[in-house]
């Protein structure tokens, strides 16, 4: 067994690119490796700014040798099937042939023995087959080369057992060579295998090239130079994931932020800092911006570091008198004076503007504001028409991720009320599964209207999420919609909800209020089941409730599930689920057979048993208490209700024949088990429920 070592060094990956580069390679090796018996033990990738670097170990050093099988013409055959074979075989007589006996009689056999070719020759051609099948979001030829690279290759290190692996692509040769630091230490390096290539490139390379340390060395050294003057590193996962994929030779620093820039928002400076200079935002003791910043150099410096943060200071003051220019000038005007400028903002073509769409959030947030306690309508209305506003801010215009945030501050120095600048900063959440939810009655309610509003338009003009294209996000919408109905725990009818969002669009759209409202249930029962995934719950039972075909009321819905769940994990449950897919299996086959449906209510004369008899009056009594129960949204007393049918069903299942030689008792029995399934199904669709 030997150890792989390989290294494709090239110019600067993107950042974004480098961790599904390695994955990738990871995959393509490890398949095109054990699908030539040379499957490794252990494979990992590292991956930097430069340098995509894979170790294999436990790798064969030659293929196993096989011998090979085939079967030929009958003893006697004509001789050209016999030549036929010879040839197929490689053969050069029937002397290297068996002779064996076979039902239909004696066949000659080939029997052929491969050797084994060596690994370093089999690997030459799976690493270049690898790397060409590569997938890059984005790719380039440079120079005269015709092979397109994510950035131009200079070299490719290739060691196996020790030995260079003479792989060639994109006119690069490997050999054994790397070169460290693109700085610190240009110089070339000679490495024999992984433990070497780490230790020399770490060693007097100035290359991590774990991005697992780099990350340590990064959060650690920050949050050092944080503490000793009292601050904290604010946390940013994202940001760090990206500086990792940067450097190749960490060294944290901080930075100080001119005074004049701090009375600008602390989002404003974060967002500058973060998205154009790739800087960390430190807070003080209280949680508050403070006017200090991290920065990571490449380099290690004489100076300590002192010129690099110079540099970085004079940058970022750039950059932020861009943004204080933008903030004073945006105060100037109010942002109801800018709702005109949104008629040149296009939502989508066929649905018109962002002006249009305000006026239609608007509508719609008024008409749910009763559904939501404490949503003033004059709030909510006035935060639904202010709500994009500050898209024709230029602050925004710079910062687009700042939407909705800059508009609570521009609402705020307008003296609106704090409840609507506060929805207008939250009316985009939650934009995932771990953005906070919008809890505030008029946020809530801005939130609801203009996620709806883009459901509905897009279901209206047909385009729907199709397989893994969803180009706007309408998925990641409707999980918005789901969690701000639940975790509110607001009763709203959806279907008459997404009509009424849909009847909000213009009638030349064309679309069927109705029809859309349906899709759009049915889009939002899969969603359901995706977020329900997570919280335990199974998406047969999900299934089973909304099959019900009346339920649109997704707090009554859940707590169906919750019961229906709580209901099957008993004995009870767990028993009257198989008895009920008994009942409804027999009365299938008999009603097909028969040709006609067994409904009606049997009477305890026609049934002809005691025990059927015991079911139909525990039947009377099940249907009325589940009604009962229904009527009051009480799911879990309607599921009591329905295990007492347990108990005389088994017995009836045990004693009685359902098919009886008495016609008038077969249709009776027959009647009984297919209201069975009737009376549970008023609770949910048993059917579709798993197990």
């Amino acid at each position: 067994m030997a150890e792989l070592l390989l290294e494709l060094f090239s110019e600067e990956i993107p950042a974004r690119m480098q961790a599904k580069a390695g994955e990738d390679l990871v995959r393509l090796l490890s398949e095109a490796l054990k699908a030539q018996a040379l499957a490794p033990t252990s494979i990992a990738a590292y991956v930097g700014p430069r340098r995509l670097a894979v170790v294999a170990e436990g790798i064969p050093t030659a293929q196993a040798d096989v011998t090979e099988e085939r079967k030929g013409p009958a003893v006697g055959a004509p001789e050209q099937a016999i030549q036929g074979f010879l040839r197929a075989s490689g053969l050069t007589s029937l002397d290297q042939a068996e002779q064996r006996d076979m039902p239909k009689g004696k066949f000659y056999f080939a029997v052929v023995k491969k050797a084994g070719r060596p690994t370093a020759v089999v690997l030459k051609e799976i690493i270049e087959a690898a790397m060409a099948a590569l997938p890059w979001p984005k790719s380039m030829r440079w120079g005269t080369n015709p092979t397109r690279w994510v950035r131009p290759l200079h070299k490719i290190l290739c060691v196996f057992d020790g030995q260079v692996v003479k792989v060639n692509f994109a006119d690069v040769a490997a050999s054994d060579v790397t070169v460290g630091h693109r700085f610190l230490a240009p110089a070339e390096i000679k490495v024999a295998n992984f433990a070497e290539y780490r230790a020399k490139l770490k060693q007097g390379g100035y290359v991590m090239i774990d991005g697992t340390e780099r990350a340590a060395t990064i959060t650690e050294g920050l949050n050092k130079a944080a503490a000793a003057e009292k601050l904290t590193v604010a946390d940013d996962p994202g940001l760090l994931s990206e500086v990792v994929g940067l450097v190749e030779w960490p060294m944290p620093l901080l930075g100080t932020i001119d005074a004049r820039f701090m009375d600008v928002p602390a989002e404003v400076l974060t967002s500058a800092m973060r998205k154009h200079q790739k800087y960390f935002a430190l807070k003080t003791g209280d949680g508050k911006l403070a006017n200090r910043f991290g920065v990571i150099a490449n380099m290690v410096n004489a100076d300590g570091g002192a010129e690099v943060i110079a540099g970085n200071e004079k940058v970022l003051r750039a950059r932020l008198s861009d943004a204080k220019f933008f903030w004073d000038q945006d105060r100037q005007k109010t942002l109801e004076s800018r709702l005109p400028k949104l008629d040149e903002r296009v939502f989508q073509a066929k649905l018109g503007t962002m002006r249009t769409k305000v006026e239609r959030i608007a509508r719609l947030a008024a008409a749910l504001a009763p559904s939501i306690k404490g949503a003033d309508p004059a709030h909510v209305t006035r935060a639904a028409y202010l709500c994009k506003a500050d898209l024709s801010s230029d602050l925004v215009g710079e910062f687009p991720d700042l939407q909705g945030v800059m508009g609570r501050y521009y609402a705020l120095h307008d003296k609106e009320q704090p409840v609507v600048a506060d929805a207008i900063a939250e009316h985009y959440s939650p934009l995932g599964p771990n953005d906070s939810c919008p809890t505030k009655p008029v946020s809530v309610a801005v939130a609801l209207a203009d996620k709806i509003d883009t459901l509905a338009g897009f279901f209206a003009i047909d385009e729907k999420p199709t397989g893994s294209k969803d180009p706007y996000a309408l998925r990641r919408a409707a999980l918005g919609v789901i969690r701000l109905i639940l975790e509110n725990k607001l009763r709203l009818a959806l279907r008459q909800v997404f009509a009424t969002a849909v009847a909000g669009y213009d009638a030349k759209l064309g679309a069927n209020a109705g029809k859309v409202a349906g899709d759009l249930l049915a889009f939002f029962a899969d969603r359901l089941k995706v977020y329900l995934k997570d919280q335990g719950l199974r998406h047969d039972l999900v299934s089973a409730v909304f099959a019900l075909g009346d339920e649109d009321d997704l707090v009554r819905l859940i707590a169906r599930v919750e019961a229906l769940k709580a209901f099957l994990g008993t004995d009870d449950g767990a028993n009257l689920l198989t008895a009920f897919k008994r009942a409804a299996n027999i009365v299938r086959i008999e009603e097909k057979k028969d040709g006609k449906a067994y409904s009606g209510k049997p009477t305890a004369a026609d049934l002809g048993a005691a025990e059927a008899d015991a079911v139909l009056a525990a039947l009377d009594k099940a249907e009325t208490a589940a009604t009962l129960a229904l009527s009051k949204d009480d799911f879990a007393g309607a599921m009591a209700a329905l295990a007492t049918l347990r108990r005389p069903v088994d017995a009836m299942f045990d004693k009685v024949t359902i098919n009886a030689p008495d016609a008038t008792q077969r249709t009776a029995r027959l009647q009984l088990l297919a209201r069975i399934g009737a009376a549970m199904g008023k609770v949910a669709d048993f059917s579709v429920v798993e197990g």
